[in-house]
Protein backbone atom coordinates (compact mmCIF):
# COMPACT_ATOMS: atom_id res chain seq x y z
CA UNK A 1 0.00 0.00 0.00
CA UNK A 2 1.29 3.51 -1.23
CA UNK A 3 1.24 6.41 1.54
CA UNK A 4 1.43 9.78 -0.27
CA UNK A 5 0.87 13.13 2.08
CA UNK A 6 0.75 16.47 0.49
CA UNK A 7 1.70 19.31 2.02
CA UNK A 8 2.48 23.47 0.75
CA UNK A 9 -1.07 24.38 0.52
CA UNK A 10 -2.31 27.70 1.77
CA UNK A 11 -4.28 30.84 0.87
CA UNK A 12 -2.91 33.69 -1.61
CA UNK A 13 -4.04 36.14 -3.90
CA UNK A 14 -4.84 35.93 -7.42
CA UNK A 15 -1.45 36.03 -9.61
CA UNK A 16 0.20 34.77 -6.90
CA UNK A 17 2.39 30.95 -6.13
CA UNK A 18 2.38 28.11 -4.13
CA UNK A 19 4.46 24.66 -3.96
CA UNK A 20 3.07 22.21 -3.84
CA UNK A 21 4.69 18.75 -2.41
CA UNK A 22 4.35 15.28 -2.00
CA UNK A 23 6.15 12.41 -0.22
CA UNK A 24 5.62 9.10 -1.02
CA UNK A 25 6.22 5.90 1.21
CA UNK A 26 7.65 4.32 -1.58
CA UNK A 27 8.68 4.26 -5.76
CA UNK A 28 5.47 3.86 -8.30
CA UNK A 29 5.95 4.21 -12.05
CA UNK A 30 3.79 7.59 -12.39
CA UNK A 31 2.45 10.52 -10.12
CA UNK A 32 0.25 12.89 -10.45
CA UNK A 33 -1.73 15.97 -8.80
CA UNK A 34 -5.57 15.76 -9.03
CA UNK A 35 -7.93 18.42 -7.92
CA UNK A 36 -11.68 18.96 -6.54
CA UNK A 37 -13.57 22.21 -5.62
CA UNK A 38 -16.66 22.01 -4.02
CA UNK A 39 -19.25 20.79 -6.07
CA UNK A 40 -17.69 19.57 -8.81
CA UNK A 41 -15.74 16.41 -9.74
CA UNK A 42 -11.96 15.74 -9.35
CA UNK A 43 -9.81 16.64 -12.36
CA UNK A 44 -6.82 16.05 -13.08
CA UNK A 45 -3.78 18.60 -13.62
CA UNK A 46 -0.91 17.15 -14.08
CA UNK A 47 1.16 13.97 -13.90
CA UNK A 48 4.76 12.21 -14.37
CA UNK A 49 6.31 9.57 -15.12
CA UNK A 50 9.28 7.42 -14.30
CA UNK A 51 11.28 9.03 -17.25
CA UNK A 52 10.23 12.32 -16.58
CA UNK A 53 7.54 12.40 -19.51
CA UNK A 54 5.15 15.27 -18.19
CA UNK A 55 0.81 15.57 -19.05
CA UNK A 56 -0.77 18.76 -18.28
CA UNK A 57 -4.05 19.30 -18.22
CA UNK A 58 -4.83 22.54 -20.05
CA UNK A 59 -5.78 24.80 -17.36
CA UNK A 60 -2.69 23.99 -15.92
CA UNK A 61 -0.10 24.85 -18.95
CA UNK A 62 2.44 27.68 -18.86
CA UNK A 63 1.44 28.39 -15.07
CA UNK A 64 2.33 25.17 -13.26
CA UNK A 65 4.97 22.67 -13.07
CA UNK A 66 5.37 19.35 -11.84
CA UNK A 67 8.54 17.28 -10.98
CA UNK A 68 9.74 14.35 -9.09
CA UNK A 69 12.50 13.20 -7.08
CA UNK A 70 13.36 9.67 -7.64
CA UNK A 71 15.98 9.31 -5.13
CA UNK A 72 13.28 11.11 -2.39
CA UNK A 73 10.43 9.93 -3.88
CA UNK A 74 8.64 13.15 -3.59
CA UNK A 75 6.44 15.05 -5.74
CA UNK A 76 6.37 18.81 -6.50
CA UNK A 77 3.79 20.85 -8.41
CA UNK A 78 4.96 25.16 -8.86
CA UNK A 79 2.15 26.49 -9.43
CA UNK A 80 2.73 30.23 -10.61
CA UNK A 81 -0.46 32.32 -11.98
CA UNK A 82 -3.11 31.50 -9.57
CA UNK A 83 -6.38 32.35 -10.13
CA UNK A 84 -9.65 32.43 -8.02
CA UNK A 85 -11.03 29.17 -10.02
CA UNK A 86 -7.80 27.49 -8.78
CA UNK A 87 -9.25 26.92 -5.52
CA UNK A 88 -9.60 23.23 -4.56
CA UNK A 89 -8.47 20.32 -2.81
CA UNK A 90 -5.42 19.23 -4.19
CA UNK A 91 -4.81 15.55 -4.48
CA UNK A 92 -1.37 13.67 -5.10
CA UNK A 93 -2.13 10.20 -6.48
CA UNK A 94 0.04 7.12 -7.35
CA UNK A 95 -0.44 4.81 -10.62
CA UNK A 96 1.55 1.46 -10.89
CA UNK A 97 0.69 1.52 -14.83
CA UNK A 98 -0.65 4.03 -16.80
CA UNK A 99 -0.05 7.57 -16.65
CA UNK A 100 -2.89 9.24 -18.38
CA UNK A 101 -4.39 12.22 -17.00
CA UNK A 102 -7.56 10.40 -15.52
CA UNK A 103 -8.47 9.28 -12.33
CA UNK A 104 -9.00 5.51 -13.26
CA UNK A 105 -5.19 5.04 -13.90
CA UNK A 106 -4.20 6.38 -10.26
CA UNK A 107 -4.60 3.20 -8.13
CA UNK A 108 -3.53 5.43 -4.87
CA UNK A 109 -4.45 8.87 -3.40
CA UNK A 110 -2.98 10.86 -0.48
CA UNK A 111 -5.99 13.06 1.77
CA UNK A 112 -5.58 16.16 -0.13
CA UNK A 113 -4.24 20.04 0.80
CA UNK A 114 -6.53 23.03 0.53
CA UNK A 115 -5.55 25.96 -2.18
CA UNK A 116 -7.18 29.15 -1.83
CA UNK A 117 -6.65 31.80 -4.50
CA UNK A 118 -8.41 35.50 -3.47
CA UNK A 119 -9.34 37.94 -5.97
Amino acid sequence: QVQLVESGGGSVQAGGSLRLSCAASEYTYCLGWFRQAPGKEREAVASIDRIGITRYADSAKDRFTISRDMAKNTLSLEMNGLKPEDTAMYYCAASTGYCYLDRDSFNYWGQGTQVTVSS
